[in-house]
C-alpha cells in the first residue's frame, strides 16, 4: 500500500491540521506564484533511493535562499509545503507591515509595550540602547493579549541588507488562515527549544531518549520506516520532549552500520525534528525532515550549502548516537480532534506552563492575500544554532549545569 493510499485510508485529517487539504491550498496560491517570484516547483524525490516525497520551489531573486523545500507523506503534501515555504520567505523579505521609528525610552514613556529581543542580536552587534532610533513593527502578545512592538529587522528575512539582528526563518510560518500559520510557527519554536535543550544534555541522557518508532503503532510512520530499511539506511529516533510537555522528536538518518563505520562524512548523516500534540505526527515530521535533509545534499541545489560542507567528517558525538538502544514508547493521542483554535490554545497553555512570559506574533502578509504569513517570537524559549551574540539562554544554561 503506497503512502498516499495509506494517508487517504486513514482520512484526510488524520495527519494534517490545515484548514484546507494540500490540493486546495495549492489551487488558492498558484495564481500568485509569479507575483512572488516563484519560477518553478520541482519533484526531488527520485534523486534519492528512499522514496519519501520531497519537492523544491525556486525563487531566483529571493532575499534569503533561492531554494525552498517541502516534505510530506504524499507528493501533494510535499509540493504544497515547498510552495508555501517559498511564499513565506518572499513575504518575510519585504513584509507588508506598518512601522514606526522611535527609541525604546520614548516607547516606555508613552506606555507602549515593546520587546527589544536581545536574544536575537547578531554576533558582533550591540544590544539596542534606550536612545537608539529603531524601526518597530506591531505584533500581539498572545499571553497578555496586548499589542507589543518588536524591531522590524528581527521579523524580516532579508539577507541583502545589514542588520543588527540574526536573521532566521525560525518561527516564520504560513497558513491558509492566520491561526494556522501561528500554530505552526509556535510549534517550530517549541521544537527548536527542545532540540537545544537535548543537545546540551549529557551523552547518557541523550542516548536514553532513543525510542523505537514502530512501537507508536502508526501505519504511515511504519511505511516510512520500511522505506528507510529497504534503502539500507539506519534510523535513530530520539524523544527530545522537555518541560513544555509537547511531544518532540529528533530523527537521525545515516548509512547502515553508521555506528561502527569509519570515515563517514558529515553529509551522509542527516537530521530532522518535529513537534506536535500528537506524538505520531511529531515523529512523522522528524523522519520526513531527515529525508528532506538528505536530498538537500544529494541535489546540491541549496545556495546555503557550501562546497566545504561535503568534505567535513561526521562528528564523533553524532556517530555514537547510533549506538543508542531504542526503547518502546506508547503514543498518547493528545490533539483529541481539536480544531485549529483548540490546538493553538493547548500549545499556548503548554508554553506558558514551561515559564514563557510572552508569545509575540507579527503578521507579515497583507490581509487581502489568500494565505497568511507570521513570525512568532517566544523570547523565553531557546533558539537554534546561529550567529548570535548570545548562543544560549537561561533554559539551556540551566540544563547544561544540572545534566
Amino acid at each position: 500500500m503506497s503512502l498516499e493510499i495509506q494517508r487517504r485510508a486513514n482520512g484526510d485529517g488524520v495527519y494534517s491540521d490545515r484548514a484546507c487539504n494540500p490540493e486546495e491550498t495549492l489551487a488558492r496560491v498558484r495564481p500568485l506564484l509569479g507575483d512572488f517570484g516563484v519560477t518553478r516547483v520541482a519533484r526531488h524525490t527520485g534523486l534519492d533511493k528512499v522514496g519519501i516525497p520531497v519537492w523544491c520551489a525556486y525563487t531566483p531573486n529571493s532575499r534569503s535562499i533561492v531554494v525552498a523545500q517541502g516534505k510530506g507523506l504524499s507528493d501533494a503534501d510535499a509540493r504544497t509545503s515547498a510552495t508555501m515555504e517559498a511564499l513565506e520567505r518572499t513575504v518575510a523579505g519585504a513584509p507588508s507591515v506598518a512601522t514606526i521609528v522611535g527609541t525604546a525610552r520614548n516607547l516606555q514613556v508613552s506606555g507602549r509595550m515593546f520587546n527589544t529581543l536581545d536574544g536575537l542580536i547578531a554576533a558582533g552587534q550591540e544590544d539596542i540602547r534606550p536612545d537608539d532610533e529603531v524601526e518597530w513593527v506591531a505584533g500581539v502578545d498572545l499571553i497578555s493579549g496586548r499589542e507589543t512592538l518588536v524591531p522590524l529587522e528581527a521579523a524580516m528575512l532579508d539577507r541583502t541588507r545589514a542588520s543588527r539582528f540574526w536573521m532566521s526563518s525560525d518561527g516564520l510560518a504560513s497558513g491558509n488562515v492566520v491561526e494556522e500559520a501561528i500554530l505552526h510557527g509556535l510549534l517550530e519554536r517549541v521544537e527548536r527549544d527542545a532540540h537545544a535543550l537535548w543537545r546540551v544534555s549529557g551523552s547518557d541522557a541523550r542516548h536514553q531518549a532513543c525510542v523505537a518508532p514502530e512501537t507508536l503503532g502508526d501505519p504511515a510512520l511504519n511505511a516510512l520506516i520500511e522505506r528507510i530499511k529497504t534503502a539500507e539506511l539506519d534510523l535513530r529516533l530520539f524523544d527530545i520532549s522537555c518541560d513544555t510537555d509537547i511531544p518532540c522528536f529528533l530523527a537521525l538518518l545515516g548509512p547502515r552500520d553508521t555506528a561502527i563505520r569509519s570515515h563517514v562524512r558529515f553529509v551522509e548523516v542527516t537530521s530532522g525534528s518535529g513537534a506536535h500534540l500528537s506524538a505520531v505526527r511529531a515523529a512523522i515530521r522528524a523522519v520526513t525532515e531527515a529525508a528532506q535533509s538528505r536530498l538537500t545534499y544529494i541535489s546540491g541545489a541549496r545556495d546555503d550549502v557550501y562546497p566545504e560542507t561535503f568534505n567535513r567528517p561526521l562528528p564523533e558525538s553524532t556517530r555514537r548516537a547510533f549506538l543508542a538502544e531504542p526503547r518502546p514508547v506508547a503514543a498518547e493521542p493528545r490533539d483529541g480532534g481539536m480544531d485549529l483554535g483548540g490546538l493553538l490554545g493547548h500549545v499556548l497553555d503548554c508554553v506558558k506552563g514551561a515559564g514563557a512570559q510572552s508569545v509575540i506574533t507579527v503578521r507579515l502578509s497583507c490581509e487581502r492575500l489568500p494565505f497568511s504569513v507570521v513570525k512568532v517570537f517566544v523570547p523565553d524559549l531557546e533558539n537554534p544554532e546561529g550567529e548570535r551574540a548570545r548562543r544560549f539562554g537561561p533554559r539551556a544554561l540551566s540544563k547544561a549545569i544540572f545534566s
